[in-house]
């Protein structure tokens, strides 16, 4: 692990809304091929932290990526930097189908200059088949797919584009048992893949399953990264409850 550059350093990020330390001092890192989970209370500032990674708010702090420092003023920069955001929404148009909704905005011409439609659906054929390939619903619009199918189109699409770097907010939180399985599955595709993950989530029980690491914050400060083989799901709600690290215990 230490001998790789980390895919996204974020050193020492602070941002403040009104006065209050929204994030505070916060230092965190991703690695290829790894699944970080973001732990914490709503407001613990788990979310700011990974907006200013995605370029919806601007701080203090230094981004690297790949080892080189970067500016990200907008999520135009996040996304030149192969930095994609799924967020629990999904963003997907819902009387469009997995082929529209993967082009969105980027669609496929052909040289007359009208949609290319078999050309964008062979695509997305090829991309659903590498990372969900149970996924047979190309012709109906996404509003009639499940939780996790459009979890999938949505991934496909930020994976189709060349993210190297994911942010997921919550992405079984409405899901049943099924269906996370599939999300889970998605997540070790993409791992095998090289790209890493920042999980948000509030759900111990999602972090110990999905994530290598985990990374817990309170009132905007990091509590501690921890190996998630190390620890039970007890330390993590003690990190986010109590703010205590597994070590620092009282005796008892």
């Amino acid at each position: 692990m230490d001998k790789q550059t980390p895919l996204v350093e974020m050193k020492n990020m602070g941002i403040s809304f009104g006065g209050v330390h929204a994030v505070d001092d916060v230092s965190v890192d991703l690695y290829p091929g790894e699944v970080v989970g973001l732990l914490g209370h709503n407001g613990a500032g788990k979310s700011t932290l990974i907006k200013m990674l995605s370029g919806a708010y601007q701080g203090t702090g230094d981004i690297y990526v790949n080892g080189e420092k970067v500016e990200i003023h907008n999520p135009r920069d996040a996304r030149k930097h192969n930095i994609e955001t799924i967020y629990q929404t999904l963003a997907l148009a819902d009387n469009l189908d997995a082929a529209a909704n993967l082009f969105l905005g980027r669609e496929l011409m052909t040289p007359a200059g009208t949609l290319d439609d078999d050309a964008m659906e062979a695509e997305t054929r090829k991309i659903m088949g590498r990372l969900n390939p149970n996924f047979q619903k190309f012709s109906s619009p996404v509003s009639a797919l499940s939780g996790g199918q459009r979890q999938s189109v949505a991934i496909a699409r930020a994976v189709y584009f060349n993210a190297r770097i994911l942010i997921m907010d919550e992405p079984t939180a409405a899901l049943g048992p099924q269906e996370t399985q599939m999300v889970a599955e998605l997540i070790q595709q993409l791992k095998a893949e090289g790209i890493g993950i920042f999980l948000i989530d509030h759900d111990v029980h999602a972090v110990l399953e999905l994530c290598d690491r985990a990374s817990v914050m309170k009132n905007g400060k990091l509590v501690g990264t921890v190996n998630i083989p190390d620890v039970t799901d007890d330390d993590l709600l003690s990190m986010i409850i109590l703010g205590k690290k597994p070590g620092e215990k009282a005796a008892g």
